[in-house]
């Protein structure tokens, strides 16, 4: 941007999850559909199966949000979960999963949405789609805090930096922190 590295310029910083992302559908508050980013143009339809993951509000709180929201977000496990279900799998002679990636995708991806509700699935709200009207989309950092009030999980790693400077530190913190993390990003 051409800009000295103390200037002051706001940004939104959060580390990008390895899960799979998901599109959330809400109309009136309420949840209605979900779906996985496919190609980019279509996705598939999980929406029976997102209704089992505890992170994912059936009904947004508050009433202040728009008529028609779709809150995008990734659908992650937690290393100790991704662990302790590989034990799991792994006494009942059934397959272990070779990441937690790959686990909360194919957990996402079942037929019976029984078998993802067995499964400990998160999911951080990090951006947004259609939206009818929304007042908080003048900033990320806005959107979150939205989200946040909402019902959302949003990863707890996002910070409101003011400046290059900020960011760059930022980005050093999550670096040395991300061996620690409970989750793969």
């Amino acid at each position: 941007l051409s800009l000295e590295d103390d200037k002051a310029l706001d940004l939104t910083a959060e580390p990008k999850i390895d899960g799979l992302s998901a599109s959330l559908r809400y109309e009136h508050g309420v949840f209605v559909q979900g779906a996985t980013r496919g190609d980019g143009t279509i996705g598939e339809n999980i929406t029976q199966n997102l209704l089992t993951v505890g992170d994912i509000p059936k009904k947004l709180k508050g009433d202040d949000w728009p008529e028609v929201l779709e809150v995008r977000g990734e659908v992650f496990m937690s290393k100790a979960d991704f662990k302790a279900l590989n034990i799991t799998q792994e006494k009942q002679d059934k397959k272990q999963f070779a990441n937690p990636r790959n686990a909360a995708a194919g957990s996402l991806r079942q037929l019976d949405s029984s078998i993802t509700a067995s499964r400990p699935l998160k999911f951080f709200a990090y951006a947004w789609g259609e939206v009818s009207d929304f007042g908080a989309l003048k900033t990320q950092s806005g959107v979150l805090e939205a989200f946040r009030s909402f019902g959302f999980q949003v990863n707890p790693q996002t910070k409101l930096c003011k400046n290059l400077v900020e960011a760059l530190a930022h980005y050093k913190d999550i670096e040395e922190s991300r061996s620690g993390l409970d989750y793969d990003i």
